[in-house]
């Protein structure tokens, strides 16, 4: 069953505690994605702000991309969105996979 945009919230909390809604999401054309952005779109993901389709779409990224974002979260906060540090992690989770 599709959610109706009355069934959503009106905002959501973002990655710093601050209140996000769709006008304060970082904007259609965004080329340049630092980690705030990211967990801004991850946070409305999650959130139910914007679905995952709409992400995608929005801000033209691939499920896999939006999904990598979701885990990185998940797994590490921020700093796991961090680009510099994403190979490091996967790394780290893969050893720990390994011996589980």
């Amino acid at each position: 069953m599709l959610q109706s945009d009355l069934d959503r919230p009106r905002a959501v909390v973002g990655p710093l505690g601050e209140a996000l809604d769709k006008s304060s999401l970082p904007p259609r054309n965004t080329s340049r994605w630092v980690v705030r952005r990211k967990a801004e779109v991850v946070a409305a993901v999650n959130g139910g702000l914007l679905t995952i389709a709409e992400a995608c779409d929005r801000y033209d990224l691939t499920l896999e991309e939006l999904a990598s974002w979701q885990r990185a979260v998940e797994r590490e906060g921020m700093a796991g969105l961090r680009a510099t540090r994403v190979q490091h992690y996967r790394h780290l989770h893969e050893r720990q996979a390994r011996h589980t």
